[in-house]
This record gives structure tokens, sequence and C-alpha cells, in this order.
């Protein structure tokens, strides 16, 4: 089934460019970060069409290592099931993309990867064809390779729960699907026993930023109450350690359909996001985080 999206106005991305697709087994060769592209400027561009963003299936949910040389992201199979794919640079070159399959099988899908800022961790969510099921799970980097899946064991996983993501410093936040809204758990050497709400106003897919000092999420329009649509917002944490109300990245950023997932480059320079166009499926796109930047300075 057809699930980038699970519940509540959760919708992925789309473009219509025309371009050439390489499937597993011919992709091209690439050197360079970012899988060679051409870096993105205040325009968002969709990211590596035809290898990554594919016209005719829906992607989103990318996340890369710290070094750059590993990158993950979802997409859907010829079964509209969703799992995460993955390449690394070997040398100067990416390998192939290839399908991660994390829990070997145990758990029908797997979405919304997130490699830890020291590198040593995937987190991801694991879901149910049929939605029952929303829950964190993780695997452990070994020397040349990753660990057995392992669900985590925290009150994060004690209602339906997905998206998560990490500051510098280890702490978690996630979308409780249950209670429709975002929390955060503290870390405590990978321990996260105590959970708080993250008191933003409103919006899903909330990821954080590697210093917690803002948070970009997705929301319906709220500037025209005519859209039905998501766009990508940013919140900015005050100094008394409150949120702002979330602001809207403009037009120049989002579009007239849903615009959402959004993730931040380990190095904090891009924005990732999803976006939804007129045949229903979904790109990767990205735009430099100058845009967050820009609407910092006008606080």
């Amino acid at each position: 089934m057809k699930n980038m999206c699970i519940v509540i106005l959760l919708l992925l991305s789309v473009s219509t460019v025309s371009v050439k697709s390489f499937g597993q087994d011919e992709s091209p060769i690439l050197e360079g970060p970012y899988f060679g592209q051409k870096t993105p400027g205040l325009i968002p561009e969709v990211f590596a069409p035809g290898i990554v963003s594919i016209n005719g299936r829906n992607e989103g949910g990318i996340a890369f290592s710290p070094g750059l040389d590993e990158i993950y992201f979802g997409a859907n199979n010829s079964d509209l099931e969703t799992h995460i794919y993955f390449s690394r640079l070997e040398g100067d070159k990416w390998t192939p993309i290839k399908k991660a399959d994390f829990t070997n099988g145990k758990i029908d899908e797997e979405i919304h990867p997130f490699v830890s800022l020291d590198g040593k961790r995937i987190y991801f969510t694991a879901i149910s064809s049929d939605l029952s099921y929303n829950k964190i799970w993780y695997v452990n980097r070994l020397k040349n390779s990753w660990s057995s899946a392992i669900e985590l064991e925290s009150p994060v996983n004690d209602d339906q729960v997905f998206y998560p993501n990490q500051s510098a410093n280890g702490d978690l936040y996630y979308f409780n699907l249950s209670k429709r809204r975002t929390y955060y758990a503290s870390n405590n050497k990978n321990v996260f026993s105590k959970i708080e709400p993250v008191e933003v106003e409103f919006g899903v897919h909330a990821f954080i930023s590697a210093s917690q000092d803002y948070l970009v999420l997705n929301a319906r329009n709220r500037e025209d109450e005519n859209r039905s649509d998501n766009d990508i917002y940013v919140s900015f944490k005050r100094k008394n350690g409150t949120w702002t109300k979330p602001i809207n990245l403009g037009s120049e950023v989002n579009s007239n359909y849903n615009d959402k997932t959004p993730s931040i480059s380990p190095d904090g320079k891009y924005l990732f996001f999803g976006r939804d166009e007129e045949d229903g499926e979904a790109n990767i796109y990205w735009v430099s985080t100058k845009v967050i930047e820009n609407l910092r300075l006008k606080l």
C-alpha cells in the first residue's frame, strides 16, 4: 500500500521532471558529496533526479551520515510498500542503491531513517501495512555493517509514534500519532526514559536542528483558508526556552502542493523535504538553509 504518509495530513512529495531513471543495477557513476549533485541556492531543486527522485514512485524521509558518505531514504516498491534504500561513498564513487531491510522482513515496512550525529546509530520507523503498528527502531553501527534491528525500549514507544530525529547531544524528537503532537526524550547514554511535549503551536514531522535552536515541520497552510495543502514552517527557540509560532518559509520554498517531511543535512547547510505535484507521486527536494536564517533575521 502507499503510505509514505501514514495518517493525519501526512503525505509525501513528488516532481514531474523528465529525466532518465536508473535501476539498482545500472546506477550511473557518481562522485563527491550529495551524490555529486550541484548544490541549490534559495530556490528548491529536485535532489538527484532519476537516481534518488524517480518519477512514478514516492520518495521521502532522507538522511545522511555525519561524514556525508552514506545516504538513506524511503521509497515505495512495485507493491507500493515503503522501504529504506541506501548507498555508500566508497573511495570517490557511490555504490548502487540497494534496499536496507533492517528488520529482515519482521515488520512490513520501514520509513523515516535518521543517522545519529555521532554516526553510531540509525533510527527509523517500522510500520505494519495496515498502520496498526508504528514504532521507533534502531540499528547500531558495526565495523563494516549494521546490527540486527532493535525496537527502542522506552516510554517513547508506549504510543503509536514516528519520525525520529536527534540533536547533536542525542536528545530524541519524534511525533506521537496517538496524541497528535511532537515530543522529545532527553538522552542519557542512549536511554530515553523521560519524555516531554515540545510546546510548538502546530505541525507534524518536526525535525530538530543540531543545536536545538530551531525546528522545521510541516502543517496545512495557515495563511490562506482556501488552501488545504501542507507547507514547510520553522519555529525558533527563544532564549527563555519557548518556541515561536511556526513561520511559513514562503512561496519561494513552498508550492501549491503538499510540501512535507523536512530534514536538515548533518552539516546544517541544506533543508530536504518532499513535494507532491499533479501526478500524486513524490520526489525529494533540497534548498539552502539560508532560507531559514533569512527568516531568523526578521524576528
